[in-house]
């Protein structure tokens, strides 16, 4: 007895949405019920890659028969352009009869497009949460979660979120000592710490639309370590305090204060990859002591600036 996965791609999707999970899934393979890979495709046959290579032997959705879990893989232009009716109606005869369905990254706009996603909490790659939002106001998406399972809907962040997704899956059907011992056979994390905000810009609001706005935030930008309590801008932009809070609260959704210190997170980030130390991080960018910056990290990236700097200042080890 065997546990069919069916993996739903199409021309343009993205290899690594494939193999990272795919192969979790083959380290699985001396658990039982082991899992059966099906390549799934509306056409069926040879589905190009975004990278090019090709994934050969896809079966229409009609011939694929029952599966346990279907995994939406997922491809850029899946969030640029309208998904054509071949891949939705594939995705909507594995989905009626799967008890449990998975997207990785864009994948989820497949789902999101059928309705199945209405209601329920989700998550994309961070580039795109934006957007799914957008078009799917009924969604609720979370944009920082590596993965979210609500119900028999799993989804998962970007491209390589799928290996954390595909070792949910393995706790899910056969405990966490199974796939603790599958990620250590991979070295990956079991979970990794943080979330999406590790990888993405701190900026992301959107942009001012008045003049006045637009010339405060670059000054603030140009000099993130500079006096931007609520009155120096006030005065430097010759209005009232609440006038500006009330201005940043229309054009930008935020205040004053968490719009600074978003941005002096940024540059918090920049300069400890940089090398600095974490003491002349926080002086330079305006966050002050180290203590502070600690706490912007925790409560914005969910992890500490030495964890932040060793993680991700260079693909080289610790000496």
């Amino acid at each position: 007895m065997s546990h069919r996965v069916g993996f739903l791609v199409f021309e343009g999707v993205t290899m690594l949405d494939v193999s990272g999970p795919s192969e979790v899934l083959h380290q699985a393979g001396r658990l039982a019920p082991r899992y059966e890979l099906v390549l799934v495709s509306p056409r069926g046959g040879t589905v190009t890659t975004s990278a090019g290579p090709a994934l050969t032997g896809t079966v229409r959705a009609a011939d694929a028969g029952a599966v346990d879990t279907v995994v939406v893989a997922g491809g850029d232009r899946l969030a640029a352009q309208p998904i054509e009716d071949g891949l939705l109606a594939a995705a909507r005869i594995l989905t009626a009869r799967a008890p449990r369905v998975a997207s990785v990254c864009t994948g989820a706009f497949v789902l999101a497009e059928l309705g199945l996603l209405d209601g329920r909490r989700a998550t994309t790659h961070w580039r795109h949460a934006a957007a799914l939002a957008l078009r799917y106001p009924r969604v609720r998406v979370e944009p920082d979660a590596i993965h979210i399972r609500d119900g028999r809907y799993v989804t998962s962040a970007g491209i390589s979120a799928g290996i954390d997704l595909a070792l949910a899956l393995v706790e899910d059907d056969h405990g966490a000592d199974a796939a603790r011992d599958i990620a250590r056979e991979l070295v990956v994390f079991m979970q990794r710490p943080g979330g999406q905000s590790q990888f993405s810009t701190a900026l992301t609001t959107p942009p001012a639309h008045s003049d006045l706005l637009r010339t405060l935030i670059a000054s603030v930008l140009a000099d993130p370590a500079a006096d931007h309590s609520l009155p120096a801008m006030a005065a430097s932009a010759a209005i009232s305090p609440r006038h500006l809070a009330r201005l940043f609260r229309a054009e930008l959704g935020t205040t004053p204060a968490r719009w600074v210190e978003r941005v002096r997170l940024d540059r918090a980030q920049q300069l400890l990859l940089e090398g600095h130390s974490v003491t002349s991080a926080a002086r330079h960018s305006g966050l002050g002591t180290d203590e502070t910056l600690r706490r912007v990290f925790a409560r914005h990236l969910g992890t500490t600036p030495t964890h932040y700097r060793r993680h991700f200042a260079t693909t080289r080890g610790e000496p």
